[in-house]
């Protein structure tokens, strides 16, 4: 086991894909965690340095039987992705608030669990990246998120406070904003009337969690903000 391990979290037919076809690409073996290990079962036949891995990332007893499971199958993580999200929208006032926790299991809790179960063997080493994909309700809430918006605002301050505690140690944490609606079906379906410019590309994502992992030392990102050319903001 001589390929760097990356464990990417959130793996569906959009981002999640396209992070582990850049991860393996660029020589490492992925662990690919989805709430369906069968949902996986074509990405793990098309690339044979990825492997699924059944996990619910709110339920810390089965995250932490995973992360078991990869570091013997595949080996210790340098990399974490997390990409998974819980996501509720609509009338706070109309919406069980059981689904506000729900989500904050999934998006900043998991994360913690995460960091706490591998930065160990990064710091150790003295290098690793944690990378955490977010988007624009990290920053600001809006009528309808108020039971996911709370949830992602969590999660980039907890990357900060991760980032500056292990920075100075060897270890990169940034924090992916993405401004845009992701190319996947539904969204086209949803977006029918839009030009192919109104939408970023899972493996544009990709690239930019790749590069962001892998800058130089002296160079690190914490706040990184991608959005399409014609994007108003």
């Amino acid at each position: 086991m001589t390929q760097p391990v990356a464990l990417i979290t959130g793996v569906g037919p959009g981002t999640g894909s396209a992070l582990t076809r850049r991860f393996a690409a660029g020589g490492y073996r992925v662990a690919m965690l989805a709430r369906n290990r069968e949902r996986l079962a074509a990405l793990e036949q098309e690339l044979p340095s990825a492997k699924a891995f059944a996990c619910d990332v709110a339920d810390p007893a089965a995250l932490n039987a995973t992360i078991d499971a990869v570091e013997r199958e595949l080996g210790t993580p340098s990399v974490l992705v997390h990409n998974a999200v819980g996501a509720t929208f609509g009338n706070f006032l109309e919406i069980d608030p059981e689904a506000l926790n729900r989500n904050f299991q999934v998006n900043t809790m998991s994360l913690l669990h995460l960091a706490r179960r591998l930065t160990p063997a990064m710091l150790k080493a003295g290098r690793g990246a944690i990378v955490v994909t977010g988007n624009t309700s990290a920053l600001r809430g809006r009528p309808g998120f108020a039971l996911f918006a709370p949830t992602k605002a969590a999660q980039r301050i907890l990357a900060e406070a991760l980032a500056r505690q292990l920075g100075p140690q060897g270890v990169h944490v940034a924090y992916i904003v993405i401004d845009a609606v992701i190319d996947v079906p539904w969204t086209r379906e949803r977006y029918k009337d839009k030009p192919d410019d109104f939408f970023i590309k899972p493996a544009s994502i990709a690239d930019e969690a790749f590069h962001v992992a892998h800058q130089d030392r002296s160079a690190w990102s914490f706040n990184v903000e991608i959005r399409p050319f014609g994007e108003v903001w």
